[in-house]
């Protein structure tokens, strides 16, 4: 059971000036804005760390939700919030730091569990 998904991206001018956009092929992203500025600098705009933190925000709920439901116990709701961190390492920039925060409402779990 195989598929593929596909993501584009475009760049035009130079790292600190320049910008780009990134497109998912399924169409529910089209010419999503990213700049240095908003990677590295804090700005208003998406990141590359931002889309990775949703992929993986998204991606443990699943898996969570799997396990959950193998143990007896499926998940009426999750929540995920991935938090990620891009900072300067020696002469280059790097993704740090991945922080997860999940909550869930689960029949027959309690906090502790």
């Amino acid at each position: 059971m195989a598929t593929q998904k596909t993501a584009s991206a475009t760049w035009e001018g130079t790292l600190a000036e320049g910008s780009g956009v990134v497109s998912l092929g399924s169409g529910a992203v089209n010419d999503l804005s990213v700049s240095w500025k908003d990677r590295a600098e804090g700005g208003e705009g998406t990141s590359p760390e931002e889309l990775i933190a949703g992929a993986h925000a998204s991606c443990v709920l699943m898996a969570l939700a799997a396990g959950l439901a193998r143990a007896g116990t499926p998940p009426t709701r999750l929540e995920s919030e991935a938090r990620t961190t891009f900072d300067k390492v020696g002469e280059g920039f790097a993704m740090t730091k991945m922080e997860l925060t999940i909550r869930g409402q689960v029949e027959g779990l309690d906090e502790d569990a």
